[in-house]
């Protein structure tokens, strides 16, 4: 995706913001617009659209798919320095947060809105991004109140086994076999974290941390490990995974509902350049599979 050229204000006209999102994934068809779909960057777009009586496009920290809920989402837009010279905005952007919790469905929101510099992109300046997935083995399965957000698991789950697993997997490693193929795109990632806790109610909490994730990763994952925690694969079956080239039928996928986006981290803002470039010279020369 090519973005637009965007310098200092005062000389462009234009001003780059940083929105900070949340949502509730079970209604929407993931992030990215759709023909006839309700997808979450669609629904803050046309409001934004709708606010500030411009075109808007968003560009985003991870696409997320269809089901997943994000409490740390981080986009970007540009826009002109004029759309925030109204009497309700005033020329400060933060503003719109009041304006768009009127406008926006229960299930997103905006959290914060903020004017950075041209140098930070919401996808490229990202250093890395913080997943967790909640999972239960309880034979009942999910309290009703968590059900849109946590997945089940029919077998009992062994936390340490699992934590042993997803340790296994950690570094820079090719994750092939967890990623849904896209053409020319790298499954090569740097798996920072991985590891489970074990809450009351039978409730396991996985946090997972990656420079960048390939299409459907985390959920592979957890389909994996949760396979070594309920005794039918083994250590060394997961570990092994980083062996195969192309996606393993044997890895199962985890429920979408588990998955949460809670946190993306970037660097200061005299190293957001450097950043970028760095970013961009690895998706020119792997391809990305995305967030």
């Amino acid at each position: 995706m090519t973005e637009p050229a965007v310098t200092d204000a005062g000389d462009s006209g234009f001003c780059r913001l940083r929105l900070d999102v949340g949502y509730e994934g079970t209604d929407f068809a993931g992030w990215a617009r759709q023909t006839d779909q309700r997808t979450v960057g669609a629904v803050l777009e046309d409001t934004l659209a709708t606010v500030l009586r411009i075109p808007v496009r968003l560009t985003v920290a991870g696409r997320t798919d269809a089901g997943v809920h994000a409490t740390g989402q981080v986009c970007h837009t540009d826009i002109p320095v004029s759309a925030l010279q109204t009497r309700s905005i005033g020329g400060d952007p933060s503003l719109l947060v009041g304006r768009l919790a009127k406008m926006l469905p229960d299930d997103v929101r905006v959290k914060e809105i903020a004017s950075v510099s041209g140098d930070f992109d919401a996808r490229f300046s990202a250093l890395r991004r913080h997943y967790e997935y909640r999972l239960t083995d309880a034979r009942w399965g999910a309290e009703p109140i968590h059900a849109r957000t946590t997945a089940t698991w029919r077998r009992p789950l062994d936390v340490d086994a699992m934590n042993a697993a997803s340790a296994s997997l950690l570094g820079l490693n090719d994750f092939a076999a967890f990623c849904r193929r896209r053409e020319g795109a790298t499954t090569i990632r740097d798996l920072q974290q991985f590891s489970w806790t074990r809450h009351a109610g039978g409730v396991l909490v996985g946090q997972v941390s990656a420079d960048a994730f390939c299409w459907s990763m985390v959920r592979s994952l957890v389909g994996a490990v949760a396979s070594v925690g309920d005794g039918r694969r083994d250590i060394d079956w997961c570990r092994g995974l980083l062996a195969e080239t192309q996606r393993s039928s044997q890895v199962p996928v985890a429920d979408a509902c588990g998955l949460c986006l809670v946190r993306v981290d970037y660097p200061a803002d005299d190293e957001l350049a450097e950043r970028n470039t760095v970013t961009r010279d690895v998706r020119r020369a792997g391809g990305c599979c995305g967030g």
